[in-house]
């Protein structure tokens, strides 16, 4: 039996709705609703696994992990959080649960798609500001259909190849740009350039990890690329993007649109102006936050620690 703390339960179990039982029955787990700082190194001590959900976890911490910790669990597919070197150098493994939300985060991006193409956003707000020209006067509001669009798709992991799936069935053209290109058992499925993808599709969609080659891989002169009518989907890291240069692109209408699940800073400043821009959606990093993925993330997250207290760790990050 092992001692297993998760730091930030509440990140996961927000409406206590998750069953922990499978993690539950590998030894005494602790669960902390939250964590600061300063809480940690308290909290870890004579513990063998430490499990969070997007906390930063620095060298000056993990130098400061007592010998018995072996495992860190980020408790979600992005690790950028964890200092991986330095969890290395300590001789602690970092595992990642990949794979557990792919459903749930391509069904939030083909309704953004959905909702962009026919301005379903901002038809709501007009209405909301008792604005009912749609009803009274021809269609004030672009609308299109979906098929023979072109989707980029930057990142072809398990997220971005459920999202091609999903798009395929809808009729729509795909274009992907990976590092390690794949077959992905589909020759109409074409793997480009970045700039010929920027540069061809309607809608450009990133599935990419934050990492300190992506970091802001969208930028000004990338973002300069794309089409006046295209519109831009992050449900992947928010710093991918740079925001001061995609808000400048959306002002100055060199894209259509932008549809956006995390951003640089979460929560965003409340004066932000992506709140108060009328071609730009904005969710709360939700796409991983469905009930049945939460569930999942759980249950996978046990069979992690599961795999490593019997000797044959599995999801462990290089």
């Amino acid at each position: 039996m092992s001692n297993i703390v998760f730091l930030n339960s509440s990140k996961i179990n927000f409406d206590n709705k998750l069953d922990f039982s499978k993690m539950d029955d590998l030894g005494k787990v602790t669960k902390y609703e939250d964590s600061s700082t300063e809480e940690i190194l308290e909290r870890v001590k004579d513990q063998e696994i430490v499990i969070t959900k997007e906390m930063t976890i620095g060298r000056d911490l993990i130098e400061k992990f007592p010998s018995s910790v072996k495992l860190i669990c980020e408790a979600g597919t992005g690790y950028n959080n964890i200092d991986i070197e330095a969890a290395k150098e300590k001789g602690i493994y970092v595992a990642n649960v990949p794979g557990y939300s792919s459903e749930a985060v391509a069904q939030l991006v083909i309704t953004f798609i959905l909702n962009l193409i026919s301005s379903l956003s901002e038809q709501q707000r007009m209405i909301e500001n008792k604005n009912y020209d749609n009803f009274t006067k021809y269609l004030q509001v672009p609308h299109f259909e979906i098929q023979n669009k072109t989707l980029g798709v930057i990142g072809a992991g398990s997220i971005g190849q459920q999202v091609i799936k999903v798009a395929k069935a809808l009729g729509m053209n795909i274009l992907v740009y990976s590092r390690t290109p794949k077959d992905l058992g589909d020759s109409t499925i074409k793997f480009v350039s970045l700039e010929e993808l920027l540069k061809k599709c309607d809608f450009v969609t990133l599935h990419c990890p934050l990492t300190i080659d992506t970091k802001y891989l969208i930028n000004k002169s990338k973002l300069e690329l794309m089409k006046p009518g295209a519109c831009i989907i992050n449900t992947a890291r928010g710093a991918i993007i740079n925001e001061i240069d995609l808000i400048e692109a959306l002002k100055n209408k060199k894209i259509a649109g932008a549809a956006l699940d995390v951003q640089e800073q979460e929560p965003p400043e409340l004066n932000n102006p992506l709140f108060n821009m009328k071609n730009v959606i904005l969710t709360p990093h939700i796409g991983w936050r469905c009930l049945e993925s939460r569930q999942r993330l759980i249950n996978l997250l046990a069979e992690n620690a599961e795999a490593f207290i019997k000797g044959n760790p599995i999801n462990i990050v290089k």
